[in-house]
C-alpha cells in the first residue's frame, strides 16, 4: 500500500502499525514523538495497535519547550 510520510510517498506492507513505521523510519527519540495520521493525533498508547491504511498521511512532530 502507499502512504505519505512527511510529504513523501512510500510503499509499505499492508496493516503496518504506527509503532512499526516509527521503527522503519528510524525516528530519533520515539518516546517524545507525536504522530498525526490524516491530521488527527494518535495517542502514544495506541501506536502498537493503530494500523495504517492506503492513502494515509502521517507526520512526526516534536514539541519543544523553552523560552526565557
Amino acid at each position: 500500500m502507499v502512504i505519505t510520510v512527511g510529504g513523501n510517498k512510500k510503499e509499505v506492507e499492508d496493516g503496518l502499525t504506527v509503532s512499526k513505521l516509527i521503527e522503519l523510519e528510524n525516528v530519533e527519540t520515539p518516546e517524545y514523538v507525536t504522530v498525526s495520521v490524516n491530521e488527527e493525533f494518535i495517542d502514544q498508547e495506541d501506536f502498537e495497535t493503530h494500523a495504517l491504511k492506503e492513502g494515509d498521511e502521517i507526520e512526526f512532530l516534536y514539541f519543544m519547550g523553552g523560552g526565557a
